[in-house]
């Protein structure tokens, strides 16, 4: 049997569960989740190996419009994804409006390889409002394949699995095998400490803040981090590090943990707070944060 290989992009608006759907299908954890939308900054590449397969899935910040210069940023790499992709997997869910996906259903119209439409959260509806939804879609693109599916409850995962593998081109692999994904560890190690931020801070917050490792030093039974937490302004410096540093030592506790688990080894973990006042504005600053392109 000839080998496939191919990029699968998923593409959608914030918080319809493109991250979910990419750990299930990738069956590692390489996307942050929160219940926040705008949570995904970078394009995250997650791969898939079988025998006879490689599958480079592709997670994307969620199509807004941008009020930053972080926000262009996010949204060029959700431009390339429309144009490199050999699937294309268009998440939507049964609370979006017409209206949210109109600009999306434009370009999507543009786009030559196959489409793959996955109306998510089907689990929170009845299905004679997902036999609406999906008749809506089909209307509009009648030449896709209609999935409905739960990414959190795992309903019809293994479904899109399965049309992904079946419509994957012939190609050699474009990844060593044992590769999982495109990013480093350490890239990783910033995503689980500023998933917590956005769990354990409210409001704009977590939204002001960017994490940059600086050191990651392993060494032969631990792993010792330092991480800089930027944030914009110095009343967004105290709430981070809260009252006689409560804050910041409960968040350096928890994202230890995560990380240890992740790593599979022993972490020290150092955590500081800097001001960059509006760092999401600068293309400099934006450049040094790692958000460069």
């Amino acid at each position: 049997m000839a080998h496939k290989a191919g990029f699968v992009n998923i593409i959608g608006n914030p918080n319809v569960g493109k991250s979910t759907l990419m750990n299930v299908l990738v069956g590692e954890r390489v996307s942050i989740i929160t219940s926040k939308a705008q949570t995904t900054r970078d394009r995250i590449m997650g791969i898939v190996n079988g025998d006879d397969f490689q599958i480079v899935y592709s997670d994307t910040p969620g199509v807004i419009d941008p009020g930053y210069k972080l926000h262009e940023k996010m949204m060029k790499s959700v431009q390339t994804a429309f144009t490199d992709a050999d699937i294309m997997l268009f998440m939507t869910d049964v609370t979006e409006s017409e209206k949210s996906t109109e600009a999306t259903v434009e370009k999507l119209k543009k786009v030559a390889a196959p489409l793959v439409i996955l109306i998510n959260k089907v689990d929170l509806v009845g299905q004679d409002e997902v036999k609406e939804l999906a008749k809506r879609w089909a209307q509009l693109f009648p030449k896709a394949i209609l999935l409905p599916i739960s990414a959190l409850k795992k309903f019809n995962t293994k479904g899109v699995f399965e049309i992904i593998l079946e419509h994957l081109p012939e190609s050699p692999a474009y990844f060593p095998k044992d590769q999982l994904t495109d990013k480093p560890e350490r890239f990783f190690v910033g995503e689980i400490i500023r998933e917590k931020i956005f769990k354990y801070y409210k409001q704009e917050v977590p939204y002001s803040v960017a994490v940059v490792i600086e050191s990651f030093k392993e060494e032969p039974k631990i792993v010792k981090i330092r991480a800089e937490i930027v944030v914009e302004r110095e009343s967004q410096k105290g709430i981070m590090i809260g009252h006689k540093g409560k804050a910041l030592k409960n968040l350096g506790i928890q994202a230890r943990r995560e990380i240890e688990n992740f790593l599979q080894k022993k972490v020290f973990l150092q955590t500081y707070v800097k001001v960059d006042k509006d760092w999401r504005r600068s293309e400099r600053s934006l450049k040094n944060l790692g958000y460069g392109g």
